[in-house]
């Protein structure tokens, strides 16, 4: 997920079906702005990464970046058609053939920020050219939906406002998609066209066709429907085999082992149905470990008193659960064999022993460059065995990193920062701006000219109030392209500061002093 907005504030929203024609566009190199090879990713918060032999895809929340030689060299589709400049919401692979998701925020009645999908885009040629497809929703009058001998009423998903698809997964012959207030949904046609999966309602723990069944179809209380069924929130999906499918949702986790029937069977296992079970209902990621035969899931509270934050894992199909990392906020995993690495808010996890133990990764520091990975927010991870070593990488809300591992979390790191070269040696910016302070460390770039220098940065409020000095007359040789340097968003006294606008000030030796301008939420 890559860094997002996990919402329960739900809008009236969709149910199925014939979708508009596809789009299809022919992209290549040189052709426009955006597909261009570079060093780096063209964003620094990473929402998904997929490794596939020597190719890596990465989801940013500036399109779609993709390596063919393990992070060498980048290729970045951004700000073309038919990714504009959208964020990724999720990326997905299977059999030659890259998924991605799209959405934007927008604004809603009473001022509330929300995600709104933008649609699916897939690629089979490794991004030499793309099929666009509109967001997946409903006809105002579908207001059924048909499971098995059951007719069930159905609210419609209308609007893409908070119905964004956050992650895919594949059958033989058919692609699944979780897109939150527009649940499961399943295409056989390539995304033509769209089925609902209809899930159980909170309130029953399976449902298979032949069941005479009486609750209303919908992720919202609303005209169609007296009640919201949280399990009917749909955000995370695996297929482990050809006919086995785990959906996380808003109350739990669903399986069917028929996954390739027109109406599959599922039984849910959630916080309060099991004696072993998950930590809590809001399931925000989930995986499969191959070597293990284990599914692990990150199991954030929803609603229930006794929910916890955590992680949770099965080695029976979801029959019996153990919890791991209690109040951790995590968000999805990746495996070296039968080690797990577990991609959370205060750091990359890992354990080589089922979870007994956990342990995070030191310093993330560049050797080469000089760079480190200044932030703890982890979104996702992935691996892959090279000739010999394993490549392991870690996406970050404040960049990528990748570790050709020689042993448990040893070996060379590679750092993967976004940013612009300056104008000129007598400019200066900042990044990533808008600035948060829980999530990520500011950047500020300026250049010495490629000379020894002594270097001085301050903060102040939009006053010019003093606020903090960063950097004391610190010796310091920058160029245009050099690393930046940091602030963690406090004041001289460690305080987080009101959101606002503040203003920084770079003092280059006895030269004319630089100034920039910082845009600070908490």
């Amino acid at each position: 997920m890559k860094k997002l907005s996990l919402l329960f504030l739900l809008v009236s929203i969709v149910e199925i079906y014939p979708q508009l024609k596809p789009e299809s566009f022919n992209l290549y190199k040189g052709d426009y702005l955006g597909k261009i090879s570079d060093s780096n990713p063209v964003s620094n918060s990473i929402g998904d990464i997929i490794t596939i032999g020597d190719t890596v895809w990465i989801g940013t929340s500036r399109g779609v970046s993709v390596s063919f030689d393990r992070g060498e060299n980048w290729t970045n589709f951004y700000n073309t058609s038919p990714f504009g400049t959208d964020d990724i919401t999720a990326i997905g692979y299977n059999n030659g053939t890259l998924w991605a998701a799209t959405a934007v925020s927008v604004e809603i009645t009473g001022g509330a920020t929300v995600p709104k999908g933008t649609g699916l885009k897939y690629t089979t040629d490794n991004g030499q050219s793309w099929t666009a497809l509109p967001q997946p929703l409903d006809n105002q009058n579908d207001t059924i939906v048909v499971y098995g001998i059951n007719y069930l009423r159905a609210l419609p998903i209308t609007v893409a406002e908070q119905s964004p698809t956050y992650d895919f997964a594949f059958t033989p012959g058919a692609v699944w998609i979780t897109s939150w207030a527009s649940g499961l949904r399943r295409s056989t046609d390539m995304g033509l066209t769209w089925q609902r999966m209809v899930l159980p309602s909170d309130s029953i723990n399976s449902i298979q066709p032949t069941d005479t069944l009486d609750f209303c179809y919908s992720p919202s209380a609303g005209r169609y429907c007296s009640k919201r069924w949280l399990n009917h929130v749909s955000f995370s999906v695996i297929a482990p085999n050809d006919s086995t499918v785990y959906v996380g949702t808003a109350d739990g986790i669903n399986k069917t082992t028929n996954a390739q029937a027109l109406y599959p069977s599922w039984i849910k296992f959630n916080h309060l149905n099991e004696n072993e079970s998950i930590s809590g209902n809001f399931v925000n990621g989930i995986a499969y470990n191959y070597t293990t035969n284990t599914v692990w899931a990150s199991t954030r509270k929803a609603e229930g008193e006794t929910e916890f934050f955590g992680v949770s894992s099965s080695t029976d199909g979801g029959m019996s659960w153990k919890t791991f990392l209690d109040e951790e906020r995590t968000f999805n995993f990746a495996f070296k064999n039968g080690d797990v690495i577990v991609a959370g808010e205060t750091g990359a996890f890992r354990s080589s022993n089922q979870g007994a133990t956990w342990i995070r990764p030191n310093n993330i520091v560049d050797r080469n460059s000089g760079v480190e990975l200044s932030t703890n927010y982890f979104i996702c991870a992935g691996t892959d065995e090279g000739n010999g070593y394993w490549d392991i990488w870690l996406g970050s809300a404040d960049g990528l990193a990748r570790l050709r591992e020689t042993s448990f979390w040893q070996g060379e790191w590679k750092i993967y920062l976004a940013s612009q070269a300056l104008a000129s040696e007598k400019s200066t910016y900042c990044y990533p701006n808008p600035f948060s302070p829980k999530i990520d460390r500011l950047k500020i770039k300026y250049s010495t000219a490629g000379k020894d220098a002594s270097v001085t940065i301050r903060i102040f409020d939009f006053g010019m109030n003093y606020v903090r000095t960063v950097l004391q007359n610190a010796p310091r040789n920058k160029t245009i392209g050099s690393p930046p340097d940091y602030w963690d968003g406090r004041d001289d006294n460690g305080k987080i500061l009101p959101n606002g606008v503040y203003i920084y000030r770079v003092d280059v030796n006895d030269e004319e002093p630089l100034f920039g301008k910082i845009i600070y939420l908490q």
